[in-house]
């Protein structure tokens, strides 16, 4: 197959969930025999013309100067230049900037279109932005040959909202079992004498919920809070907690063996979470086998089911600090770690993705 991968800043990842995703299946697919190209952003840190095998087609990206609204242009110029290419398959990760320009995709293209999470409920947009991410919702839904939903609640989503089946793909996870304790101490911390919260800076992540409830508990162990914090958001929150130095803001971090190591290590993990399908970062957590605390509500629980402990607000995140014990529930980590290994790593979801993207050329020939 002749594969296109839209929707993301490029690879490998120096941002996000769907730009891993693309690095680790646009690998798989070259080892596989196929022919891929990944869309990268113009000032994306990678600027050659391969990554392991992997095509990389830069195109102009004018978030830098326009911010969300560039997004728009980028994938708009992706979309031309993939007019030109004869791709089998184009395997869209995303819809919220895109499918505006589903009239302008190639006719003889397969299109195959991850749908994320539920966008429009994601309450750092507000109302005239929730309303178009609906309809950019409906339009890639409706429009593309075929819907990829990352969690069972996105598929009765989909189902219900617009008539639609999908595939049900999980995001992935790589199993870690090789802990460095050295990794650790260069942040300061020492095994299992700190916590660790890592989110994008938004509030439906509810790490001001989070922060919170380490305060109200009195304690003072450090709590590491990962994730870009040059936001509005970000501001609101370190000038929220400055008088609490064991409240750590290291901002990102894209080290994935730095990142394993601390999720491995840290004493709990917090996973404030609460609109989407998914999220990758939940899978990694277990994956790293931290002891993990999460906030309650169905997608998380669809995931972790009874093996971790659940809030709803700042005075039950207190609460779980003072009263729940890591030794005394170490099954839980067993059991996440195990989830893992059966249902979410890369290998399989890989695989689920290529025989998806087969039986779609079978399905609707073009």
């Amino acid at each position: 197959m002749k594969v296109a991968i839209l929707g993301t800043r490029g690879i490998p990842n120096h941002y996000g969930g769907f730009e891993q995703f693309a690095e680790y299946f646009s690998v798989y697919m070259v080892q596989k025999g196929h022919e891929v190209y990944c869309y990268n952003s113009h000032n994306h840190p990678h600027q050659e013309k391969t990554f392991q095998g992997v095509h990389i087609l830069h195109q102009h990206d004018p978030e830098y100067k326009y911010g969300t609204f560039g997004q728009f242009i980028y994938d708009y110029n992706c979309i031309l230049d993939a007019r030109q290419r004869n791709f089998d398959v184009i395997l869209q990760l995303g819809y919220t900037s895109n499918s505006i320009w589903f009239f302008l995709l190639p006719k003889k293209s397969v299109i195959v279109t991850n749908m994320d999470g539920i966008e429009w409920k994601r309450s750092k947009y507000n109302r005239a932005v929730q309303q178009f991410l609906r309809f950019a919702e409906r339009l890639a839904a409706v429009t593309s040959d075929h819907l990829v939903a990352d969690s069972l609640g996105i598929q009765s989503f989909l189902k219900k909202r617009y008539g639609k089946d999908s595939t049900y793909i999980a995001y992935g996870a790589h199993p870690f079992n090789q802990p460095d304790v050295s990794v650790v101490q260069k942040y300061q911390v020492q095994p299992n004498q700190y916590h660790m919260l890592m989110a994008r800076f938004e509030p439906e992540n509810n790490l001001e919920m989070v922060l919170d409830g380490v305060v109200l508990s009195g304690q003072n162990t450090p709590i590491l809070v990962i994730g870009k914090h040059e936001t509005k958001y970000g501001t609101y929150l370190k000038n929220k907690y400055k008088n609490h130095t064991h409240i750590r803001f290291l901002g990102a971090i894209y080290q994935i063996n730095d990142l394993n190591n601390l999720r491995y290590f840290c004493h709990f993990y917090f996973h404030g979470h609460s609109v989407g399908g998914t999220n990758p970062s939940l899978l990694e957590a277990m994956a790293s086998q931290a002891f993990i605390l999460a906030h309650c509500n169905d997608f998380n629980k669809g995931i972790l089911k009874e093996n971790a402990f659940y809030f709803k607000n700042a005075q039950e995140v207190k609460n779980l600090l003072l009263t729940v014990q890591k030794n005394s529930n170490l099954q839980f980590v067993t059991n996440n770690f195990q989830t893992i290994e059966r249902e979410f790593n890369w290998n399989h979801i890989n695989e689920q993705y290529l025989q998806l993207l087969e039986q779609c050329l079978e399905r609707y020939p073009k």
